[in-house]
């Protein structure tokens, strides 16, 4: 037993000599250097996993901005606007939600109600991790038409509640385009005289309250519809959703809209493809290595701008999502800013009273 005791350590002994002192692996000169290029390799190959990983996590867990609720909104979504009914819309939408977005915008308007709702099931994504807005359509102005509205909206989205409501336009009396109308403002007789999106917002209110919606808000309103709510209503919006790029850079409204806990929304904020070519985008796009809708959307969000650009394809989906891993510089930001023409592509507010 001894004897073989002192077997291994004499082996034990010799394998140790035969080991530099630092106890390090000895190589031979004439052996080819490859363990430390292979090592510098994995480790490159590594680094680019890792930087990948990071995207895709960043992807999948989009910031969100705090209402002033308190209810959280993702800070990008996808807006369903010009999305043809059928599957083109659920196409976009569930591309959408597997890139990581998870608000999706749709309205009344659109006519993709129907298809947004099928794409929302047929993520399997449960109901709380989504943000669902619609919107109240211009001839559903009145207190029992929003309800109405609300529950058809409601209906073909396949929904048991919504995240947002918006009014979609400041619309002052209901359109003349039939006899509804008419019947309305029969109804209305003897009644203070004051806009029927009033009484639009307060059906609004009263969803709120039953729970049916979590958060209402307006869209397309200027300065002196939003003053108007504020002095006929206690609520304040949660969110006014507006064109909102550098070339309408609504400085003055963004400033009201943060003064009051409004939240801004971004529709159309890549300019319905009609401002992608400008040389200071195409600038800033190849200084950053970024596309021009990524300055774009990267600009609004720096301004504490929801932006929900529209997209069907599932590159540009992914391309609008990937703006959270840099930064556009202060001096950047300021040169975008004095792009403003104040161009309108879709819906001027201006003139309505």
């Amino acid at each position: 037993m001894l004897a073989q005791v002192d077997r291994s350590r004499t082996k034990e002994s010799s394998l140790k000599a035969d080991l530099p002192a630092d106890g390090a692996s000895r190589i031979t000169s004439s052996q080819p250097c490859t363990t430390t290029r292979f090592g510098r390799l994995l480790l490159l190959h590594f680094e680019r996993g890792l930087s990948i990983l990071c995207r895709l996590v960043a992807m999948k867990s989009p910031p969100t901005t705090i209402l002033n609720n308190g209810i959280q909104m993702p800070a990008i979504g996808l807006g369903a606007y010009q999305l043809a009914p059928g599957k083109e819309t659920e196409h976009a939408v569930i591309c959408a939600l597997k890139a990581g977005y998870r608000l999706i915008d749709t309205a009344r308007y659109y006519d993709n109600e129907e298809s947004v709702g099928r794409a929302l099931r047929t993520s399997g994504i449960p109901r709380e991790e989504l943000y669902v807005t619609t919107k109240l359509w211009n001839a559903d102005h009145g207190f029992e038409e929003t309800l109405r509205a609300f529950d058809a909206s409601l209906k073909r989205l396949g929904l048991d509640y919504l995240d947002l409501y918006l009014i979609h336009w400041p619309v002052a009396e209901p359109p003349w385009s039939s006899w509804k109308p008419v019947k309305a403002l029969f109804a209305r007789v003897g009644k203070p005289n004051r806009p029927v999106r009033l009484e639009s917002w307060r059906a609004m209110e009263r969803l709120v309250a039953e729970g049916r919606c979590r958060s209402i808000g307006v869209s397309n309103y200027a300065i002196r519809h939003l003053e108007e709510l504020r002095h006929a209503s206690q609520t304040v919006p949660a969110v006014n959703q507006v064109e909102f790029t550098p070339f309408l850079y609504q400085q003055e409204l963004l400033s009201y809209c943060r003064s009051r806990g409004i939240q801004l929304e971004a529709y159309s904020p890549l300019t319905r493809g009609q401002r992608l070519k400008h040389p200071v985008l195409a600038g800033l796009a190849g200084r950053y290595r970024r596309t021009a809708a990524q300055i774009l959307i990267r600009w609004a969000i720096q301004h504490d701008v929801v932006p929900i650009p529209k997209a069907a394809s599932p590159s540009h989906v992914q391309e609008n999502n990937a703006v959270f891993d840099f930064e556009i510089s202060a001096a950047d930001m300021a040169s975008l800013d004095r792009l403003n023409e104040n161009l309108h592509l879709c819906w001027n507010p201006s003139s309505v009273p």
